[in-house]
């Protein structure tokens, strides 16, 4: 089985974050690790607390994983602060890591800010050259490329100058009123558009992450980069398709939409007790 290994912070309501990127890489037909580089007290409505774990914790964390149970892929998520930054890149360049996906995650579908003014140009310096992919929306574009993003055409501009400034693959996501869900692949000087409709759900939290791991997880089974990316978009078009309804701001989607199988079955009755009802469910 292959496997991808999950570097982000924990998101307690379960849309995004570690375990968004867990739910995804399981239904992707992979085997998910995670190294939390920080605790957030979140939900639909918001961000209320960071607690970040330190640069020697998540260090453990890294090398617990390389040195057990190698990971086929990376993706990289939530990280706040500048010296997280440079610890996660210094053990990754150490092991030699592949496939790494880094979406940069500087604000929540919320609006909480969630990475530190400093370590952005950190970010910059020691993460994203080293990816084969970073996968910007319009606003993370926009601070990556210096340049304001309304089109189509500046689109391209912006994957083009992030591309060839940091030495990777871009993922341009156009989801932020560019265009209909419409994302831009740069590699190579090859632009490659993903032409998408837009689904009239409001529940988005955590569309990033869950793009990402699952672009992450395509890697680690071998799909060409192309491939993975259009796997990874409809995937997540399922999950929002869906249309799950949980919360009081913007929920989150449904990772398990197509999951199948008696394990996910719900009892059928109120007498959970009886061998037959224990026997479906998976309990003897």
């Amino acid at each position: 089985m292959k496997t991808a290994l999950s570097i982000a912070g924990s998101d307690c309501s379960g849309g995004a974050g570690i375990q968004a990127d867990l739910k995804t890489m399981t239904m992707n037909g992979i085997y998910g690790m995670s190294v939390i580089t920080a605790l957030t007290a979140q939900n639909t409505t918001g961000v209320t607390g960071i607690a970040e774990v330190s640069a020697d914790f998540l260090v453990q964390q890294i090398d617990a994983v390389f040195t057990d149970i190698r990971p086929d892929a990376v993706k990289i998520g939530m990280v706040s602060s500048g010296v997280l930054i440079n610890a996660i890149a210094e053990r990754l360049r150490y092991y030699k890591a592949e496939n790494v996906v880094v979406d940069p995650v500087m604000v929540s579908t919320s609006g909480s800010r969630l990475i530190e003014e400093d370590a952005v140009e950190i970010l910059k310096r020691e993460l994203i050259p080293m990816a084969s992919l970073v996968t910007p929306n319009i606003p993370e574009g926009e601070i990556l490329s210096g340049i304001t993003i309304e089109s189509r055409e500046e689109m391209e501009k912006a994957a083009e100058i992030i591309g060839n400034s940091y030495g990777c693959a871009v993922l341009l996501k156009g989801g932020h009123n560019v265009n209909s869900a419409n994302d831009l692949l740069y590699t190579d000087g090859v632009f490659k558009w993903f032409e998408g409709k837009r689904i009239d759900n409001p529940n988005t939290h955590g569309t990033g992450c869950t793009l990402s791991s699952a672009v992450a997880s395509n890697l680690a089974k071998g799909f060409g980069l192309e491939e993975s990316v259009r796997r990874a978009k409809e995937y997540i078009s399922g999950a929002l398709g869906a249309m799950l309804n949980l919360g009081k701001g913007a929920g989150p989607m449904n990772h398990g939409f197509c999951l199948s199988g008696r394990f996910a079955e719900e009892s059928r009755n109120a007498d959970c007790g009886t061998d037959e009802n224990a026997a479906r469910n998976g309990n003897i």
